[in-house]
């Protein structure tokens, strides 16, 4: 095995519940935690793409969190947890292979959690990356008016399940040429039959409650902090990720030219070298 290749998933006792994680690379190098968005087990952050970042002397943690992938489940429409409780997670994690200092990369909805880490904990967070977020300030840009969400399916079927996931995929790539429709089938057909109850990864994610950290907001953010974000983002469009920009003091915004709500494997080349970069001169 080379050195940035996966040592494998782990099934880990955390926080009173079970977490799935995978790890790539040098336990001893610098630390980054991958945080997916809503409703995405860890499959959503691409092994390649791990590998790739491992490759310049990271260690890359991706996980199941609660109600994705192997990790722990609770009843459809009935989170048993807040944004908190996942936020405590991250930290559960560090704990677990002995990090004291992580750089975090949070995508989407989970933002929220890099910002209640970076808040309350910045002695556990040693930068942050915010993917395809936002501030959530009332002034910003709604969706586009051409995203169209399907109509949920029955999750009793498995192939309406594929589809509906396949075509919200398609739609929040906002027409990037980049998308592309055999691999996203694959991943979602992979993240259905590993997941132990995806009606709950479904549902249970815009169930839960959002608590505002309890030191301040964006504004009281210490650590590093880049921004990234698809000039074709149809869900948050540019205005957000540039507005998460101006609220962190100090923050820099990555714009990936033709991605959408996602992070296609076409912009790497672009996003993994100012990852690198923006995590350089820390150890764990």
């Amino acid at each position: 095995m080379t050195s940035h290749q996966s040592h494998g998933e782990h099934l880990l006792g955390i926080n009173g519940v079970e977490l799935c994680a995978e790890t790539f690379g040098d336990p001893t190098a610098p630390a980054i935690v991958l945080i997916a968005g809503s409703a995405a087990s860890m499959l959503w952050w691409d092994a390649a793409l791990c590998e790739r970042i491992a490759a310049h002397g990271r260690f890359v943690i991706r996980y199941d969190q609660r109600d994705t992938g192997r990790s722990t489940c609770y009843p459809p429409g009935q989170p048993g947890y807040s944004a908190t409780d996942l936020a405590l997670d991250v930290l559960g994690l560090q704990d677990a292979w002995g990090i004291e200092r992580a750089h975090l990369v949070c995508q989407s909805m989970f933002g929220g959690l890099g910002l209640v880490l970076g808040v309350d904990h910045p002695d556990r967070v040693a930068s942050l990356t915010f993917v395809s977020t936002t501030t959530g300030a009332d002034d910003l840009p709604p969706p586009s008016s051409e995203l169209a969400v399907p109509a949920e399916p029955d999750v009793s079927d498995e192939a309406a399940v594929v589809e509906y996931v396949v075509a919200g995929a398609r739609a929040y790539a906002g027409g990037s040429p980049y998308f592309d429709e055999a691999a996203i089938r694959a991943l979602v057909e992979r993240d259905v039959a590993r997941a132990r109850n995806y009606a709950s990864t479904l549902a249970n994610h815009y169930r839960i409650e959002f608590d505002e950290p309890a030191r301040g907001g964006f504004g009281d953010i210490t650590a590093p902090t880049l921004v990234v974000h698809g000039d074709h983002d149809p869900l948050l469009p540019l205005p957000h990720g540039e507005a998460l920009r101006d609220a962190v003091p100090g923050a820099e915004l990555l714009v990936l030219k033709g991605a959408g709500h996602d992070l296609p494997s076409a912009v790497w080349d672009e996003f993994v070298p100012a990852l690198v970069q923006h995590t350089e001169g820390s150890r764990p």
